[in-house]
């Protein structure tokens, strides 16, 4: 067998198929479009309070001066908007998905970030030529004789400080845990902000425009508070997880096995992941993203945790009884995407994980490819082989290096027949996914059918 070798469990028979129905609707999930039009209507909002209030440009000055304005306004408008993508928002997680949520937050940060520093830099031009001034005069007047400057200025700082680190370059010199804690500064500059945008800004004077704001900001803070704070202590002290089983399952993967009470009414599906905070030394300040790796069962939830990180190293390293607070079930990487009868399932690394609960679970003709470098690196062999018999579906493992796999698009269409005709569930590191999803493209699958879950977020 080659190095690029690809392992089959052959399908059972057709009588041995068990049934499966997809899972009830939630009450309410937000479309990505409805939500991308929501935050749109919200920008031409802002622009028509800016509209409204400017009844004329004159000269340099005065285009300047404008210009520092609108990019104010949106600059303010964006911050809450980007922390209500990340609020864990229930309605907003079943449509729209998590790691989408995540892209449109980095997108739209590096947006602020741009309209902030354009937002300075033409405000103090604008002030300068009208008071007749340097720029440097000028940015120290503003900066120490405004109302509310000081604090708008050290939030400026900290938003700058915070895309940076949040840079792609960066990113990936940090580890998980670190880059949140230094994310966590972006609630401080946001609220040092407010308070100057309501102060200095001439648009935001009065009327129907600062009632907005109000609103905006105020409810911003009132469903972080709920979404990422009380509701997880509450759902802390009605499920009361704690780590019951630690069990290996190949080099530096674990599977963790918590126990608790009611999780049946935690409605968690297969393709989801919670956010889990170890109550244990070293872990219990940070709440890490992972996947269900079986169904949920009323009993028990499944993860399997590839050591990635410190974080992620210290789960191999769990006593059972361990109490956790997890938040979720969260993401859309469920069956309610499913619209074909063909399933592609395809998965490297520890992105096998979600995959092993959807392939258990979801409807059709299932084919599950999993991505490996090496035999050893392939997690749950003997569990999908024993689901693949028992659904009448098939497994494969597609192994070797890039070169020695040669074009993922020809080694898909050998092992999956039609695979145009397929919808596909994808899942696995950044550079393999971004791979896949133009080889599935250029095979002929559909854009809209191919289900992308990423672990960049």
């Amino acid at each position: 067998m080659t190095t690029a070798a690809a392992r089959t469990a052959r399908p059972g028979p057709a009588s041995d198929r068990p049934r499966h129905r997809a899972a009830p609707r939630p009450p309410f999930a937000l479309d990505p479009r409805a939500a991308l039009g929501l935050i749109a209507a919200g920008a031409l909002g802002v622009l028509a309070i800016w509209w409204k209030g400017t009844p004329a440009v004159v000269g340099a000055a005065g285009w300047l001066s404008g210009a520092g304005r609108i990019t104010g306004l949106l600059a303010g408008y964006a911050a809450p908007v980007l922390l209500l993508l990340m609020a864990r928002l229930p309605p907003v997680e079943r449509g729209v998905g998590a790691d989408r949520l995540a892209r449109w937050h980095a997108f739209g940060g590096r947006w602020m970030v741009a309209m902030v520093s354009v937002h300075v830099l033409t405000i103090v031009w604008g002030y300068a030529l009208t008071d007749g001034r340097g720029l440097v005069g000028e940015g120290v007047e503003v900066v120490f004789h405004y109302p509310e400057m000081i604090k708008a200025t050290l939030g400026t700082l900290l938003l700058l400080g915070t895309g940076v680190v949040s840079a792609r370059i960066a990113r990936r010199r940090l580890a998980y845990e670190t880059w949140y804690y230094l994310h966590l500064a972006t609630y401080l500059a946001v609220a040092l902000a407010f308070s100057h945008q309501l102060a200095t800004g001439a648009d935001l004077g009065g009327g129907p425009g600062q009632a907005a704001w109000y609103a905006l900001y105020f409810g911003t803070a009132a469903l972080l508070g709920w979404f990422r704070l009380l509701r997880p202590w509450l759902l802390d002290r009605r499920h009361r997880l704690e780590v019951a089983e630690v069990r290996p399952e190949g080099p530096g993967v674990v599977s963790l096995f918590l126990s608790g009470r009611r999780l049946d009414e935690l409605g968690a599906e297969p393709g989801q992941f919670f956010r889990l905070q170890f109550q244990a030394p070293g872990l219990r300040w940070a709440a890490n993203p992972y996947s269900l790796s079986a169904p949920p069962h009323p009993h028990f939830l499944r993860f399997t945790v590839k050591d990635l990180g410190g974080h992620s190293a210290a789960v191999a390293a769990l006593r059972p009884g361990t109490r956790v607070r997890a938040e979720g079930p969260y993401g859309a990487f469920t069956g309610r995407r499913l619209r074909q009868h063909r399933v592609l399932l395809l998965g490297a690394g520890v992105g096998i994980t979600p995959l092993r609960a959807l392939f258990e679970t979801l409807p059709g003709e299932l084919t599950l490819v999993q991505r490996a470098r090496r035999p050893q690196d392939v997690l749950f062999r003997a569990e999908l082989t024993a689901i693949a018999r028992r659904r009448g579906a098939a497994v494969h493992e597609l192994l070797g290096s890039r070169e020695e796999v040669g074009d993922l698009g020809a080694a898909l269409a050998r092992l999956v027949p039609d695979l145009a005709r397929h919808e596909v569930y994808l899942c696995g590191p950044e550079a393999m996914a971004q791979e896949a999803v133009r080889a599935l493209r250029a095979a002929g699958v559909r854009p809209g059918g191919i289900h992308h879950e990423s672990f960049s977020f």
